[in-house]
């Protein structure tokens, strides 16, 4: 719990100030309309401050009790390797106050032949220094969704995500199904892992990931509120599924485009395909003239 309403008033202008961040920062963004607003896909135009401090322990793991909440809704070891749910239709969507995105973000928008990788459900000490080494040898920059459960035990390793220029989001604590979830233990969930990440890096996250891209309109909401922006991506290398090299390099290659958002991961099982995987294609997609970018701030 917080010490006193001077702290209570410190942590809401600092979620706002986050919150603004992002807003700066989705101009590079596709997505689609927010919710209350009529028209199509098309640029972000701002994210929704939040609206007052969260209900959440500012320590960076989660409480006795809210930890085993959330480790029962959770669907244990295995639930890393499901697929993904790209066509998860959320529910319909009220309007919120204050307005937030129906949708998350896709793909770029009006950068030229830039793409965005992603790495999903680390920080692991098996595999995530070797993607940094590679990332740090090609003088590129990525964005890191890490679960609060492996990441609060490796701080350093978010120390340098951050050091290199790296962009460190949420992905949940124990990457359970959102859906599923009431909405304090989405909370839980999403303010624990914020948690960590501010205590590594001295600033709050301005980015989420919905673990297997199952949202719903609270985790929308409370995403918002705590000046986060969501981000999917474009391109799946089906690399949870633990297949060869060889196809996760041609799902990247295949799929490259201008504004693509890839779908890596680097924990959650073996990820030793993806590691090497990204040794193969960075250095190809830089010789195809793209350049590997991540959301301005």
């Amino acid at each position: 719990m917080k010490k006193d309403e001077t702290t209570t008033g410190r942590r809401s202008l600092l979620r706002l100030a986050a919150a603004l961040g992002a807003t700066a920062a989705v101009g590079v963004f596709a997505t689609d309309r927010l919710a209350g607003t009529d028209g199509g896909a098309g640029p972000a135009t701002g994210a929704a401050p939040p609206a007052g401090p969260s209900p959440r322990p500012t320590s960076g793991a989660a409480g006795p009790q809210a930890r085993t909440e959330a480790q029962a809704a959770r669907q244990g070891p295995a639930a890393y390797r499901l697929q993904p749910m790209t066509g998860y239709a959320p529910p319909a969507f009220r309007r919120a106050v204050p307005p937030v995105r129906t949708r998350p973000f896709l793909h770029l928008t009006g950068v030229g032949r830039s793409m965005v990788l992603t790495f999903d459900d680390g920080p692991d000490p098996r595999y995530t220094p070797e993607i940094l080494a590679t990332l740090r040898r090609y003088g590129c920059r990525a964005m890191f969704f890490v679960c609060g459960e492996m990441a609060v035990d490796n701080q350093d390793l978010l120390k340098r995500m951050a050091e290199d220029g790296h962009v460190v989001g949420n992905h949940s604590w124990s990457h359970p199904l959102v859906p599923k979830l009431r909405p304090s233990l989405i909370r839980q969930e999403l303010g624990s892992t914020s948690d960590v990440i501010e205590q590594a890096l001295g600033a709050p996250p301005l980015w989420y990931r919905a673990p297997y891209g199952a949202w719903n309109r609270l985790s929308f909401e409370i995403g918002a509120e705590l000046g986060m922006e969501p981000l999917a991506w474009t391109v799946d290398t089906l690399d949870w599924q633990e297949p060869p090299t060889d196809g996760i390099v041609r799902r990247v290659l295949d799929g490259a485009g201008p504004g693509v958002v890839v779908l890596n991961h680097d924990a959650g099982g073996n990820r030793s395909h993806s590691v090497a995987a990204l040794k193969r294609y960075l250095p190809e997609l830089l010789d195809l003239g793209y350049s590997i970018t991540v959301p301005r701030r």
